[in-house]
């Protein structure tokens, strides 16, 4: 009886993290409020269907830009990231080398990837789910999932938006691809903004701190200030750069001050924690 057990963490102390149930998404998720499932599918299915829409833009694009209808629908059963299908039948439009074309359409579908592995942790799928559920990893069903407060509103946001996406997707793109003929100038109608525009109002409010605006900015300028001067695809490859300039400015940054700081005694950075010990080593040896 005298040998205590450790209590739980974060047991008694205040403003200490739960622990979290056993296999559950974690403290940060399960500690929100739970949200009705109605609640979750409803906002799943107005995402899906706003987006899943504006398929028929890339199939009229896609079938204006010369594909044809067997390659335009594999496009977006296989792809299945719209920006990623615009970027390639843009290039190809305006008369891009398909390889470049094709390397501005991975480059553009690699955050995929990222939004992946925080999805992964959230959603905690079976193995064998796991790789059709990746098809579904794109913009917007990672807009719906991550704030959803409970691993099960995560799973039906997800899911819910992933299915009526895809579907709606392919079905408007075929609808698209065979209209294309019947609308002519598909330039004229503008259609291939609706994507880009959709996908700008989706990443707007994620753009939180300065670091990101910046990156941001700097991104639309590299590839508006190439468009000009280099091929088609081309200046989309080169806007990602603006992410490791941006971190660099901003790393020299914080390292000046935080140099600066710890100087020497003409920049006061330790030179008064300095004279403080050694006036305490001479008064111990004094005493």
């Amino acid at each position: 009886m005298a040998e205590q057990t450790a209590p739980p963490e974060g047991a008694g102390i205040p403003g200490a993290p739960s622990a979290g149930p056993p296999g559950g998404p974690g403290p940060a998720v399960e500690d929100r409020p739970a949200k009705p499932d109605a609640a979750v599918v409803r906002d799943a299915l107005g995402v899906g269907v706003a987006v899943g829409l504006s398929g028929f833009a890339f199939g009229v694009t896609s079938a204006g830009s010369g594909l044809s209808l067997l390659q335009t629908c594999v496009l977006s059963l296989l792809v299945f990231t719209g920006a990623s299908q615009f970027a390639l039948v843009g290039a190809l439009a305006a008369g891009g080398n398909p390889y470049t074309a094709a390397a501005g359409a991975f480059f553009l579908g690699v955050r995929n990837a990222f939004y992946g592995l925080r999805l992964s942790q959230l959603l905690s799928l079976p193995r064998a789910v796991r790789p059709f559920a990746a098809h579904w990893v794109i913009d917007e069903t990672t807009a719906v999932t991550l704030p959803q407060p409970t691993r099960r509103a995560a799973r039906i946001g997800f899911t819910v938006t992933g299915l009526t996406l895809y579907v709606l997707w392919n079905l408007t793109t075929l609808v698209g691809a065979l209209g294309a003929e019947a609308l002519g100038d598909t330039d004229a109608w503008g259609l291939d903004a609706a994507s880009p525009a959709v996908f700008l109002a989706l990443l707007a409010p994620m753009l939180r701190s300065t670091v990101e605006r910046v990156t941001a900015a700097l991104a639309v300028l590299l590839a508006l200030t190439l468009l000009p001067v280099l091929p088609a695809g081309v200046p989309v490859l080169l806007a990602a750069l603006a992410a490791p300039v941006v971190l660099f400015l901003t790393g020299r940054t914080k390292r000046g001050p935080a140099d600066g700081g710890a100087g020497g005694p003409e920049d006061g950075g330790d030179s008064g924690k300095n004279e403080d010990v050694a006036e305490r080593q001479k008064g111990e040896r004094c005493t």
